[in-house]
């Protein structure tokens, strides 16, 4: 590649700041982008130094057109183009199908999967005017695993991984390479964002985030790591190695593993609803 310059999506928090940490840490330089200016603001003071000096941010939408174009705009302005594109931002929905309402399927349509469309549709024709680039779109395991009642996730995600193989095979021959990251559970903001008809989804999902001994920054390495070697699937952690290795290999225990895991799951709804049903108990009469 001809330098070490960096674009993050959702880069003022979670993942996409660990990674501007380490790519900045390293001696590139990177552009951080997020919807939150005034998090930028703060997300950019906490990078170490030297590498703070050679970062800059821009306030980018990833739903937004104008927004990519101008980012465009700025890295061949200010960089002379661009080595790595992070699609990294992203939300998250779940609940059971029936009950997810069509403006959280469009939401999440629009920033995890279309979000990264539009990231790709904007930067490949310069990587392709470069002859170099390099693709780096973060889905989970939940694109490959498709776990019960995280049916919105799962399609936005599964997508990302879809675009990222055919992206793959049609722009090897540009010179152009792709990576996909699909981790499990970490210690990330993305509790924060989720949405969820289902209050046992919610703090299972909040569990599952806050509870996990594995922090951003590990995450990251790992990433840096993968797409330094030039991987095309990068699974982050042992347990997305081996439940992904399970699927593929033996699928009737994963199969197994799916039927327990969704029947657990939709009890501790079922049982949550009940709780949230029951009549408040009466105040005793003096």
């Amino acid at each position: 590649m001809s330098g070490r310059r960096i674009l993050i999506t959702g880069a003022a928090s979670g993942l996409g700041h660990a990674l501007a940490t380490r790519y900045a840490a390293d001696g590139w330089r990177v552009l951080l982008t997020d919807q939150d200016e005034a998090a930028l603001e703060r997300a950019v003071a906490a990078l170490p130094a030297p590498g703070r000096d050679a970062a800059a941010t821009r306030v980018l939408d990833v739903r937004s057109d104008d927004d990519w174009a101008d980012a465009r705009a700025w890295v061949e302005e200010r960089w002379g183009g661009l080595d790595v594109l992070v699609n990294n931002a992203g939300v998250a929905t779940g609940g059971r199908f029936a009950h997810l309402p069509i403006e959280d399927w469009e939401w999440i349509l629009s920033i995890n999967l279309m979000g990264v469309v539009r990231g790709c549709r904007t930067f490949v024709p310069l990587f392709e005017d470069q002859g170099d680039g390099h693709l780096v779109n973060i889905a989970s395991a939940a694109g490959l695993l498709n776990p019960p009642v995280m049916a919105s996730y799962n399609v936005v995600k599964s997508g990302v991984v879809s675009l990222s193989e055919t992206l793959r095979w049609e722009l090897e021959p540009a010179g152009i390479r792709t990576t996909v990251v699909c981790p499990t559970f970490f210690r990330t903001g993305l509790a924060g964002t989720f949405r969820t008809p289902d209050a046992a989804v919610r703090r299972s999902m909040e569990k599952l985030v806050t509870q996990s001994s594995v922090p951003a920054e590990t995450i990251a390495g790992r990433i840096v790591e993968g797409v330094a070697k030039g991987r095309f699937l990068v699974l982050t952690d042992r347990q997305g190695v081996v439940a992904y290795a399970v699927k593929r290999f033996v699928p009737p225990l994963f199969a197994r593993e799916a039927r327990k895991g969704a029947r657990r799951l939709l009890g501790a709804i079922a049982r949550s609803e009940q709780e949230q049903a029951a009549p408040a108990p009466e105040s005793p009469r003096a």
